[in-house]
């Protein structure tokens, strides 16, 4: 966005109404197709839609150019984001997986072997990845609440623990797993290793979840790692950590938004025609002033987002506390929006006819993943009371 103005620049513009164009006309006649609840196209299905995403430079938008990626920017990357979730599976597989999936930021910090290692391939050939901090304990405060422990053993360190609510862990080629090597609460006694496919001693149990898309726990013992496979220094886990979640949380924060404007659409068009008493359900006052609160939120949303991502490119401002604010507003406005789509449309709006009570359900695990609202509200009460000291 320009200084002047609350208009994207006009390449974003661009990209914005290509990947509308793209959804539209690609996405949504090959997801027709499946299952209400499927996560996942037939593997020729997605080979052609990815094929088709690829020629027009949609692949891996968060991944840089140099390493086979789109390399946009925040804000890019939240203008796309918010247009891959409008699909019935968009809360999680983002058109479909169309675009791919980007290996997670922090393996571009590796070493230039590590890189080309895992990084590369990872992008080229759409390979599937995982990235693990929360456990039993928690995950809110990873600081605190890792108790997964790598004990180096000359060349090798040897893991041991457990992890949870990993999604995409089973079938992945390699996942970022972050273990303590220092003092129980101690931010500098994290460290995080790259595990390479799934070696002896690790196990995977799904979690069964309000969504199909089940999440992992996963169980190491003495889990061998080369000392090559840990990422960045010993003790700098927690950093790597950190900087995969706040800079995820906008991408994060605006596909929510996409799926709760999508959302808004079915309802609006529903209103127009849908007749009821005499009159249009769009003439009555209830359903006007439901369909304007959901506009003016998902507005208010997308500009925090939209912020959130400026700083993050510029780097001026507090970005965690940006993101924070950003992810707090735009899943707790989608998922008020997304229930109000639903009172419009009554019985049809919680069937298997529409994909509504989908993003009901996925939705509300939105206001927990990737922190809790709580947690960030905490943040940003920390920044404004500890100012004011």
């Amino acid at each position: 966005m320009s200084a002047d103005s609350w208009e994207l620049p006009d390449e974003l513009r661009q990209i914005q109404e290509t990947v509308a164009r793209f959804m539209a006309a690609e996405v949504k006649p090959a997801e027709d197709k499946a299952e209400h609840d499927a996560y996942e196209l037939a593997p020729e299905v997605l080979a052609q839609l990815q094929a088709k995403a690829r020629a027009i430079g949609l692949w891996c938008v968060r991944s840089p150019q140099e390493y086979g990626g789109a390399g946009l920017s925040q804000l890019g990357q939240a203008v796309v984001a918010e247009e891959a979730a409008k699909c019935r599976m968009g809360a999680y597989v983002p058109a479909c997986g169309a675009f791919g999936a980007d290996p997670p930021n922090a393996i571009w910090s590796g070493t230039p072997e590590q890189i080309q290692r895992y990084g590369v391939p990872g992008v080229q050939q759409g390979r599937k990845i995982y990235f693990a901090i929360s456990e039993a304990s928690g995950g809110a405060d990873p600081a605190r609440a890792i108790r997964a422990r790598a004990e180096r053993k000359g060349d090798r360190y040897v893991l041991n623990g457990s992890k949870m609510w990993i999604t995409g862990a089973d079938g992945a080629d390699w996942g970022i797993v972050f273990a303590r090597t220092g003092a129980q609460g101690d931010r500098g006694g994290i460290s995080a290793f790259i595990v390479n496919g799934q070696p002896a001693g690790m196990s995977l149990k799904p979690i069964r979840v309000i969504r199909s898309y089940s999440p992992y726990e996963i169980h190491f013992h003495d889990v061998e790692i080369p000392v090559e496979d840990r990422l960045g220094e010993e003790g700098q886990g927690f950093a790597i950590c950190e900087k995969w979640l706040i800079e995820g949380r906008i991408p994060y924060a605006a596909g929510t938004i996409g799926i709760a404007q999508a959302a808004l659409q079915i309802a609006i068009d529903w209103a127009r025609e849908r007749t009821t008493f005499g009159s249009r359900l769009a003439d009555k006052q209830a359903v006007q002033w439901m369909i304007a609160d959901s506009e003016m939120e998902l507005r208010a949303a997308r500009l925090l987002t939209w912020q959130a991502a400026w700083i993050a490119d510029s780097g001026r401002g507090d970005l965690k506390v940006a993101t924070s604010i950003a992810k707090v507003m735009a899943t707790e406005a989608a998922g008020r929006v997304v229930d109000r789509a639903i009172q419009v449309m009554g019985g049809l709006g919680v069937s298997c006819e529409l994909p509504l009570e989908r993003w009901y359900r996925e939705l509300r695990i939105k206001r927990i993943g990737e922190g809790p609202s709580e947690v960030h509200r905490m943040v940003l009460a920390r920044q404004l009371l500890g100012n004011r000291r």
